[in-house]
């Protein structure tokens, strides 16, 4: 994984998931997601947490600095973790076809929780 800028560089897989899960397993996938990254205990993903847990994503080679840049990255409210939605907003941003599809994704996940 290559880093461009302060955030690491990944194959866009996001929409191809979407289409093959559709919008409600997609989100259910990031909410895994998330979980597998974060501190069981404080319910976020720190620093420590995405440390521990950074080969799942095969960043096990990250310097501190580069992992913290992905939290700050993400992290809106300041506090230097992110929350489940903070997690999600930025697995969003840094897929450039699922932002041009976001509206039709986020339209579908409500009409299946009706």
């Amino acid at each position: 994984m290559a880093l461009k800028g302060n955030l690491a560089e990944f194959e866009d897989f996001f929409p191809a998931m979407v289409e093959k899960l559709g919008a409600e397993g997609f989100l259910d996938e990031l909410c895994n997601g998330f979980r597998l990254l974060m501190d069981e205990k404080k319910g976020l993903i720190t620093l420590e947490s995405l440390k521990k847990n950074s080969a799942l994503l095969g960043l096990q080679d990250m310097k501190d600095d580069e992992l913290l840049s992905m939290i700050e990255e993400g992290d809106s409210d300041g506090d230097g973790n992110l929350n489940e939605m903070e997690f999600c907003v930025l697995m969003f941003r840094l897929s450039p076809e699922l932002m041009k599809t976001s509206r039709m994704f986020v339209e579908e996940a409500i009409l299946n929780q009706s």
